[in-house]
């Protein structure tokens, strides 16, 4: 897995319970990275894993390489803004 700058800030703001949700999330990934939405358009590049984290609904945008098993953790948010800030790079 490689994590961007701008997720791996947030993964440092998260509580225990907090990452405890997003490991899961990231075990579901790997195991099947189709999971998530495939985006259109400027944002082709992106898929949208949707889950819970401590029951608020949590946007996790990835893109992973299918001749390896890598996966590249793009940013992590809630909805609100969530686009835009994809959009400006972070």
């Amino acid at each position: 897995m490689v994590q961007t700058r701008v997720f791996g800030n947030a993964l440092k703001r998260l509580h225990a319970n907090q990452k405890r949700d997003l490991d899961a999330a990231i075990r579901e990934l790997v195991a099947n990275p189709d999971l998530g939405e495939q985006k259109k358009g400027e944002l082709a590049f992106l898929r949208v894993y949707k889950f819970k984290m401590v029951n608020q609904l949590t946007l996790l945008g990835y893109s992973y390489e299918e001749d390896a098993v890598v996966l590249y953790l793009l940013v992590l948010g809630a909805h609100e803004n969530f686009y835009r800030d994809v959009r400006r790079g972070g």
